[in-house]
């Protein structure tokens, strides 16, 4: 089950669905908008997929990876999790920052899903000097990727 009803308002950033005026059934809504925050304010995932796992535990979230498919398919990037009504889906939005439980890393989005891995650690040698500049430098790059950093 993809998205279960389409919302014609939604919040910029979001994209909550929003009340209108007059409005029945607002608890629909409302709901809608609970379980997406709940999605985005719990901060982790259980990893990143293409496909939707067989069997999920309800609230169990994942990044969709760029090649989706099944119930994922048209979801690349957005953030999926499971809920009593089905999967439910939020795009993902430059700066959104997930815990990814699988890689034990947060995970940041710029237009891409990214997770920064550590520098090679400095060996041997006789200059110390040039291989402590290489890592620091590898540092700050990775910390720039993983936005600890500005780029600029």
């Amino acid at each position: 089950m993809t998205d279960p009803v389409s919302y014609s308002t939604t919040t910029a950033r979001l994209g909550m669905p929003m009340l209108f005026a007059g409005q029945s059934q607002k608890e629909v809504t409302v709901n809608e908008a609970l379980s997406l925050l709940d999605i985005l304010v719990s901060g982790n995932v259980q990893g990143v997929r293409n496909d939707a796992p067989a069997t999920p535990a309800n609230g169990q979230a994942w990044i969709v990876g760029t090649s989706p498919v099944g119930p994922f398919a048209g979801h690349a990037n957005a953030v999926a999790v499971w809920t009593e009504g089905g999967w439910r889906f939020a795009n993902a939005v430059p700066g959104m920052r997930l815990y990814d439980i699988q890689k034990h890393a947060f995970q940041l989005f710029d237009n891409a899903w990214t997770v920064t891995s550590p520098p090679a650690a400095p060996t041997g040698g006789s200059v110390v000097d040039t291989e402590a500049r290489a890592a620091i430098a590898a540092l700050i790059l990775a910390l720039k990727a993983t936005g600890a950093f500005s780029t600029s």
